[in-house]
Order: structure tokens, then sequence, then C-alpha cells
């Protein structure tokens, strides 16, 4: 090599050093300058980590109690301090035990007041056992046209009965169709309707 081409390649190396040294010193301007919000930002992580894992320790915490308590209301049904705490831990399990014992029991009034359950499967049900325990056809038929009921074709099949007793067998027949014949009803409906017939 010459030494020319010598002094090309040394000049090179010092050129990528000097590029390589205003970099580390922007970078150390551009840490200098915003070293507050970089070390906040790391800070809001960490705690957003160690935060998030807290939470999900302590739900954690609370579903295990209130599976406790569900337990141990399964056993004894009149224990007042697991009621409060299933209550207080997870109001909507609370409610599905309300509902279980209310269905046992055929209790309206329980079921009244689940009608207005945070848990919509709860209150659904409720909605349609109270209006079956009580034998009330407008309530059944309000249930039955309200968009996603559980047991929409269960409530026309009890409506149509009521009308049955009472001898308004168009009325009935007229809500017997209604049900579609992929439902699970839909054979009851058909056998109501021939034994209605008169």
């Amino acid at each position: 090599m010459s030494l020319k081409e010598n002094l090309e390649m040394v000049k090179e190396e010092l050129n990528q050093e000097e590029k390589f040294f205003e970099n580390a010193v922007k970078a150390e301007r551009f840490f200098t300058k915003y070293k507050t919000a970089l070390i906040g930002g790391v800070v809001v992580v960490v705690l957003g980590i160690v935060g998030g894992s807290i939470y999900q320790a302590n739900q954690e915490s609370k579903i295990a109690a209130a599976n406790v308590a569900f337990n141990t209301l399964s056993a004894n049904a009149d224990d007042k301090t697991a009621q409060a705490e299933l209550k207080k831990l997870s109001p909507d399990l609370y409610d599905v035990w309300v509902l279980s014992q209310a269905l046992v029991n055929k209790d309206a009034k329980s079921l009244k007041a689940l009608t207005h359950s945070s848990a919509v499967a709860v209150s659904d049900i409720a909605t349609y056992e109270l209006a079956a325990i009580e034998n009330d056809s407008a309530a059944l038929n309000s249930y039955a046209y309200k968009q996603d009921a559980i047991y929409k074709d269960l409530a026309l099949v009890e409506a149509s009965v009521l009308l049955m007793q009472k001898n308004e067998m168009a009325q009935a027949h007229e809500k017997l169709d209604l049900i579609e014949n992929d439902s699970p009803m839909y054979k009851v409906s058909r056998l109501l309707m021939h034994y209605g017939a008169k």
C-alpha cells in the first residue's frame, strides 16, 4: 500500500471516530435534556407492572374467598356470615345463590328483587320464574317478546296454557305458532295445539 492510501485510510477512520463521538455527544445531550421524562417513563412502566400484578393477586384472592363463602352457603344456607361475605365479595354470585334459594322455595318476593339484578342471566331467569309462579299471563307475554329472553319459548308455552285454561284457544294457538320449528319447545307446542283444539 502506498503512503497516500494509508493516509486516506487513517483519515476515514478518524472521520468515523469523529462521527461516533459526535453521536455520543448528541445522545448525552438528549439524555440530559429529557432525563426526567425518561426516568419518569421507566418508573411509570415499572409501577404499572407492579400495580397490575397486585391487582391480579387481589382479584384472585377475592374469587377464592367468594368461592369459599359460596361453598359454605351450599352446605348451610342459613349462615348469615357467609351470606354477607359473598354479597360483599361477589354480588353477582350472591344473586345466583339467592336465585337458587328462591327457586327452591318458590319465593316470589326474592324473585321480584332479583329482576333488577346486575347479572343479566339472573335478572332474566328471575323475571320468567316470577311470572310463571304467579301465573301472570301479561308478565309471561312481556317476557316472551323481550329480545334475547332465555326462556322465550317456554314463556310462550306457559302463556298458551293459561289461555287454554280460560278457553281462549285461538289466542293460545297464535302464541304457539310463534315457536319456531328449531326450538326444543316446538314438539310441545304442536302437542298443545293438538290437545287444545276444540
